[in-house]
């Protein structure tokens, strides 16, 4: 990797970050929030996105799952410049690990699982205790006598001693010890590589020049930043942290358990993508939580300097507040195909505006066209009054004028005013007590419908 070259605001030019996700689950919106900083950042920098796919654990990512996640990418936005896929690439890593192995800095190591188990528990002070390089003090003999017993060395790097730090863009000066940390698997027994060996592998290979990722990182940034070295690199990627999201009750989200999955909100919840998108670029941030009509408007005030070290509460109630707005402001020609997946084709465009302004999310149109095309249970009371107001209905055709003009007549014939007036109408129009206003819905009922259900009828 060249050396990275910086403007004026302390930026590198040439900008390229990495959003990097396991598919071997459904992405929530912790994993959406780490797209959307990596794209929001890349974009404000005129630089690029590479949409990476850490493959590698081949018992648990399927192919179904990376298709959702690019799926979900694209229905959010927040399309990439370019996808590797890590299973494409273990060529590559294992020439890696040779030259590792030819440097001095990778060793095999020959513990189980539960022997590593056992060591921890017996270490003093209890807390994690790094890897005590046992292996190291094998000799050949000893290494071929395992091995005879079928044992398979899984492969480690050994750090070098000393401070590693680096500056963080938002946690800012950050020190590690290498005496605390532990010297991580880079292969393990089957030959594949880990995280870390890829990870980094791929970092310097696309020339990746901020890596911007979770919190729960921080201590792998430590222990990469030495490999990076190790294989070459000039100068690491800068490092950013954000701390990670909690949902309501401060509990970690998590795909496994499909916890806030962008399936779910789009599919079962309906929401719209710069719902998510206008709440995950400013949680965790000085800046107000707004409804944003576009992912450029976000792009034009993204500064990561306005993220907080405390972790941010995700509540979906702020979403769907945010989501009202925005389907309130959708012209047709953009829900006519929504609709249509609906079922809701008839619906036109005089239909929506007449009720966009009502509704939460575009699944509830449903709830109207059936006010206004379906039977409708007849209004329980003031029968007399609506009989009298259904004599008063005017010829059709009707416009947004027939409204004003007619409850007019009743006011005069009935003495009515107000709520009075008003309620009892609307009640036995659309059985609902608020809704759309009913000069934009009473020409949509019709003069026929109108006068069935002012005359206790179910039309």
């Amino acid at each position: 990797m060249s050396a990275a070259r910086v403007d004026g605001q302390g930026v590198m030019a040439d900008v390229k970050v990495r959003f990097a996700p396991s598919p071997t689950g459904l992405i929530h919106l912790g994993n959406v929030r780490g797209a959307l900083v990596n794209w929001l950042f890349a974009r404000r920098h005129g630089g690029r996105m590479l949409l990476r796919l850490d493959d590698t654990d081949r018992a648990r990512s399927t192919t179904a799952f990376a298709d959702a996640i690019e799926a979900d990418l694209r229905w959010l936005g927040l399309h990439w410049d370019e996808i590797a896929r890590q299973s494409d690439r273990l060529a590559r890593y294992a020439g890696a690990a040779q030259a590792l192995r030819e440097a001095g800095r990778l060793y095999p190591c020959y513990e189980t699982e539960e022997e590593l188990g056992l060591r921890r528990l017996r270490a003093a002070g209890g807390g994690p205790q790094p890897y005590d390089r046992a292996a190291l003090r094998l000799d050949d003999a000893a290494r071929r006598a395992l091995e005879a017993k079928g044992r398979r060395p899984h492969w480690r790097f050994l750090l070098e001693a000393g401070e590693v730090a680096w500056t963080d863009g938002i946690r800012g000066p950050v020190i590690f010890e290498g005496a605390s940390l532990s010297d991580p698997v880079l292969l393990r027994a089957d030959g594949s590589p880990t995280y870390t060996l890829a990870s980094v592998v791929d970092d310097i290979d696309f020339a990746i020049t901020h890596v911007i990722r979770g919190e729960d990182h921080v201590a792998n940034t430590a222990v990469q930043i030495q490999l990076f070295r190790a294989l070459g690199a000039v100068e690491p990627p800068a490092f950013v942290h954000f701390p990670l999201l909690t949902d309501a009750g401060g509990h970690n989200l998590s795909k496994r358990l499909g916890s806030l999955s962008v399936g779910v909100l789009r599919d079962e919840e309906g929401l719209e993508p710069m719902a998510i998108n206008a709440l995950l670029a400013r949680l965790g941030t000085s800046d107000p939580v707004e409804p944003m009509a576009s992912l450029e408007a976000l792009v034009a005030g993204f500064d990561l300097s306005r993220f907080g070290r405390a972790s941010p509460k995700l509540d979906v109630e702020e979403l769907r507040r945010l989501n009202a707005p925005l389907v309130h402001a959708m012209p047709f020609e953009a829900a006519a195909p929504r609709l249509a997946a609906l079922g809701l084709g008839g619906i036109d465009a005089a239909f929506w505006e007449a009720i966009r302004a009502n509704l939460s999310r575009v699944a509830d149109a449903r709830d109207w066209w059936a006010i206004c095309r379906e039977a409708l249970a007849p209004s329980g009371g003031e029968r007399d009054f609506l009989a009298a107001a259904a004599d008063l209905l005017p010829p059709e055709p009707w416009d947004a004028r027939i409204w004003g003009a007619w409850t007019a007549a009743v006011s005069a014939a009935s003495g009515r005013k107000g709520k009075a007036l008003f309620m009892p109408l609307r009640l036995a129009l659309t059985g609902r007590e608020h809704g759309p206003e009913l000069k934009t819905l009473l020409p949509i009922l019709g003069r026929a419908r109108a006068e069935a259900r002012l005359r206790g009828g179910t039309a």
